[in-house]
Parts: C-alpha cells; sequence; structure tokens
C-alpha cells in the first residue's frame, strides 16, 4: 500500500472501536488515519446514546482542547507578521494582566501576595507560564481555587458565561499563583490568549480564525456554534454517571450550548470541528506551514511551536498530563521520549476533555484523530483512546 498501512490491521483498529460502542463506553465515533496522501476512516455508533441515528463521517463534534493548537497558530501567524512579538509584555492590549501581585505560596489567602518579578509575555500565553491556570488538586481546598470558580474564570469543559471584556476584569482582580514563566498551569493561557488576538486585529476571534486558518485551509465546518442549517450533525456530549452507571448526556445537540453564538469565544475549549476539517490543520502542521502550494506558517515557526518549551521544574505539578513522554512547545503537547507504542519523539498535538484527541508524527508521516461524544470523567483516558492510538500505529507495515 502507499500509505503503508496494512488493510488488515486497519480493520482490526475499526474492530477495537466498534467493541468501545457495543460494551457502551460509548455512543458513537469517527476515527480517522492518514498517511503518505491516504486518509482511511472508520465510523460507528450512533449520533446520540440509545439513538438511532447512525454516525456520519462528516458529524460536528465539540473538540474542545483541540481548540488550542489551533489558537496558538493563529497567534504565530501574528508573530510572523510583525502583529505581536513572543517576548513583549501584553499589558498594552491587556492592561488588565500589567502589574500583578502573586501569592506567596498556592495556598496562600489572596492577600498574602508578592509583586511579580516581571510582565506577562506572548510566550507565557502559548507555554501555559502566565502564572495562573488549573490547579489539579481535586480536593479544590486552596483558597485561589475557590476564588477563580466565584468569579466564573475557573477552566472548566464548557466556554465561560461572561463577555470577553468581564473576563479580563475578573481574572484581573485575582492574583497569580506563580510568578510568571516559573511553572505550567493549564488551559486559562488559551482563552487569554483568544482575548490578545482579538484585541489586536479589532476582530472578533472567529473573524480572526476564519481569515487565517479556516477559509484558506477549506474548514467548513470549525467554528465557535453550529448554524441552524448544521445542528442535525452534532452529536450529543456524554459523560459517566456512576451512581446511574451509564452514559449521560451533558449538552445536548439541537438545544445545546454551541446552537447559538456564544458571549465568549473560548480560545481554550470552544471550537466545533468535523475529523475531516481537522484534518486540515494538521495536514498543514505536518506540511511545515504549507497548504496548496502556499505557507500559512513559515517552516521555522511550525519547528518552534512542535519543540518542548520547558524545563523540568517548569513542569513540576504537571504530571497528570505530560507523564514520562510528554512537554509542551506553543499551544500543543510534544513527545520526548518513547513510553508507548504510539509515543514518537517529536509527535505532537493534544485531546480533548469532551472526547477527542489528535496528533500528528512527522517521523513516522502519520496523522491520527479520534472524535468521540465520550467525556474524560477521570484522569485516565477512555479505553477508546488507547485502543484507537495503539491500533493506528500498529498498522504501520514499512
Amino acid at each position: 500500500m502507499k500509505s503503508g498501512l496494512s488493510k488488515p490491521r486497519l480493520e482490526r483498529l475499526r474492530g477495537l472501536l466498534n467493541a468501545g460502542v457495543e460494551r457502551g463506553d460509548l455512543p458513537g465515533y469517527v476515527a480517522l488515519v492518514h498517511r503518505r496522501g491516504e486518509t482511511h476512516v472508520a465510523v460507528g455508533g450512533t449520533l446520540a446514546a440509545s439513538g438511532k441515528e447512525k454516525m456520519r463521517r462528516d458529524t460536528i463534534f465539540r473538540i474542545s482542547s483541540l481548540t488550542k493548537p489551533v489558537l496558538a497558530a493563529a497567534a504565530m501567524s501574528m508573530v510572523e507578521e510583525g502583529t505581536l512579538r513572543l517576548d513583549d509584555p501584553v499589558d498594552e492590549l491587556l492592561p488588565e494582566l500589567a502589574g500583578r501581585r502573586v501569592l506567596k505560596s498556592l495556598s496562600s489567602p489572596l492577600d498574602e501576595t508578592v509583586p511579580a518579578v516581571h510582565s506577562i509575555t506572548l510566550r507565557d500565553l502559548l507555554t501555559f507560564r502566565l502564572g495562573i491556570g488549573a490547579v489539579m488538586d481535586f480536593s479544590a481546598r486552596h483558597p485561589i481555587q475557590a476564588a477563580m470558580e466565584e468569579a466564573g474564570v475557573a477552566p472548566g469543559p464548557f466556554m465561560p458565561t461572561v463577555s470577553p471584556d468581564q473576563y479580563m476584569a475578573r481574572l484581573g482582580e485575582l492574583p497569580l499563583i506563580h510568578q510568571p514563566g516559573e511553572r505550567w498551569l493549564y488551559h486559562t493561557g488559551s482563552d487569554v490568549l483568544g482575548i490578545l488576538l482579538a484585541r489586536a486585529a479589532d476582530r472578533s476571534l472567529a473573524e480572526v480564525l476564519q481569515e487565517r486558518l479556516f477559509k484558506p485551509l477549506g474548514m467548513k465546518d470549525t467554528g465557535f456554534h453550529v448554524p441552524a442549517g448544521k445542528l442535525k450533525r452534532l452529536a450529543g456530549a456524554y459523560g459517566y454517571d456512576p451512581e446511574a452507571g451509564k452514559l449521560v448526556c451533558v449538552d445536548e445537540g439541537k438545544d445545546g450550548r454551541w446552537s447559538q453564538l456564544p458571549i465568549f469565544e473560548a480560545g481554550s475549549s470552544g471550537l466545533v470541528s468535523t475529523a475531516d476539517d481537522y484534518l486540515a490543520f494538521c495536514r498543514m502542521m505536518l506540511a511545515k506551514g504549507r497548504h496548496d502550494r502556499k505557507y500559512l506558517l513559515s517552516r521555522p515557526t511550525v519547528e518552534l511551536m512542535t519543540t518542548d518549551q520547558l524545563r523540568p521544574s517548569q513542569k513540576e505539578g504537571a504530571e497528570l498530563f505530560f507523564g514520562d513522554a510528554k512537554s509542551w512547545g506553543l499551544g500543543l503537547a510534544v513527545t520526548v521520549r518513547r513510553t508507548d507504542l504510539w509515543e514518537t519523539p517529536g509527535r505532537f498535538g493534544w485531546d480533548g476533555g469532551l472526547g477527542t484527541s489528535a496528533y500528528t508524527d512527522p517521523q513516522e508521516g502519520l496523522i491520527g484523530i479520534l472524535m468521540t461524544q465520550r467525556m474524560m470523567d477521570s484522569p485516565q483516558p477512555p479505553r477508546v483512546y488507547t485502543d484507537f492510538w495503539s491500533g493506528a500505529y500498529q498498522a504501520i507495515d514499512d
């Protein structure tokens, strides 16, 4: 085969995914493996749990944190043209972040602070080292966690319900958890980055992404909401309820959160897309920024984005996200050590908390995309994730 992928082993992958549907682990899926110009797609299950309408290749999914790499690419296109600079303070466009105070320790009361030693930069936003974000202590015992929740700026699976300006005003009233540049903290950097891009362009974030990525890449089903004419293709979103012992709906398709224009276009988790739309983005990244004989990003930019940007000390507390294999580039994860079948050094991408996963492997020339409606509701990913990635890599036969 031109792709160097074994048909019998791809069928084995399809069987693994279908078994997940039959076990009730997820209502349905669209899985895509692309290599050397050939795309292999598997589709199974239904759009809704206990529903009859079959999953389709063009089903629209909430891609959650797969939004983050897209946003980073748009940011770097602004860096290339000189609209933004990686190491300039963001204070001019985000005055709410100027003159910050920093907690003396994670467990400190909100008024026990010291001055920030330097301003937050665009690089800090892209590397999640701005000093505030998700605290992975599920006991929620720290005052800053309660304060972020109360202010409506705590990281979560759904878009904030305040306007971007309100979000920044509330975030600006809180102290940072760590000094800028000191530690990787998940999620918040992308929401702030989205606001920065919109202010820099004096346009909505949706317009920025449409102009710089979606239109040139032909990503016609990707955006921050689903138009009425496409809602029948939007899958429901489900999480596992241990008390009920089954999957329960956390967001409807027709009347859910993505059926109308959002108040806040979340750069961290707000996009919906299809497997083929997201493949267009991944193929551009695999081609070092090139699409249709044009460069949306330069080769050096893509290489910078997909290079490890963290020191070991900056990853302390992030073991849940990185394990022994991964680190972080600019807006996406980068594999630095082979610990599993699919963890090839140089592989990059990320996962989405509402059931999606997409990675690009330059060494193997392989792109894998998994779209499901199954929310990640524990530190360990659903079994379907490991089945998909092990199945994709075991199909390589050259």
